[in-house]
């Protein structure tokens, strides 16, 4: 049976977000992740986390000026002693909140920089940040993200991903696989899945259009819940998606869904 975690930057935003942990947890949520903890201390961060008794299952590396747009510098070939300094931050939230995986975004390609450019300093930063985490026993996972939601982000498929990795060379490195973003980008769910399970280190879900909960959109995932068992994937997964009516109220596709 997969195991929900439950991403606290989308869901229960009723409350503010050191709320959200205990929302979490009183909504049988065993797991959570998010896209960033930078804003508040780490001991505070872990203290939420111990006192609702959850896992820390994934942050992202930090990714810019994020409310001014940014998606992620990771592709930028001028802020690479940036990225490295947020490789630093991120290690240190991990060791004190016990972050299991750590996603780095690629990010927007900058104007004028060619996509060869783009990649090359993404690899590059890729082999710097995957061996800098497996010191400290954590795996960095890279994700592809839809050009519909963000148009011109980098990496946008799993071809594409694959080969990045492969290109970086590390053990270390894996794909974070997105149902909604690989959905909107190529379809071809269940098989590209299975067909790349050993680099598949966490999925995410929502549906498709909107990116609400499960069961609100033209995804089947009764086959997919089932269908990930059947291939024995064990990891986490992932609830990145925008309740369509409140967070507690669209909770009830779980249980539709035999979770």
């Amino acid at each position: 049976m997969p195991k929900l975690a439950a991403n606290l930057t989308m869901l229960f935003n009723e409350v503010p977000f050191m709320d959200r942990f205990e929302q979490a947890a009183k909504n049988g949520f065993k797991g959570v992740e998010f896209l960033f903890p930078y804003d508040f201390p780490a001991a505070d961060v872990a203290a939420k986390l111990k006192d609702n008794k959850l896992e820390m299952v994934l942050h992202n590396l930090p990714a810019g000026n994020w409310a001014g747009g940014e998606r992620g510098i990771a592709c930028h070939p001028d802020r690479v002693e940036e990225f490295k300094a947020g490789v630093d931050k991120a290690l240190e939230y991990a060791k004190v909140l016990g972050t299991q995986r750590i996603n780095c975004l690629a990010g927007i390609v900058p104007a004028g920089v060619s996509q060869e450019q783009a990649e090359a300093t993404f690899v590059s930063n890729l082999k710097y940040a995957a061996d800098k985490l497996k010191t400290a026993g954590i795996p960095l996972l890279i994700e592809a993200i839809n050009t519909f939601d963000i148009p011109g982000f980098f990496l946008c498929g799993t071809k594409q991903t694959l080969d990045i990795i492969t290109k970086v060379g590390s053990d270390n490195l894996f794909y974070q696989y997105d149902i909604y973003h690989m959905q909107r980008m190529e379809g071809e769910l269940a098989n590209t899945i299975k067909a790349n399970l050993p680099k598949i280190k966490h999925v995410q879900l929502a549906d498709n259009p909107g990116r609400f909960e499960p069961g609100t959109g033209e995804i089947n995932y009764h086959f997919l819940f089932k269908f990930l068992d059947e291939i024995g994937y064990d990891g986490w997964i992932g609830c990145e998606y925008k309740p369509k009516a409140g967070t507690v109220e669209g909770l009830s596709w779980r249980q539709a869904h035999g979770l």
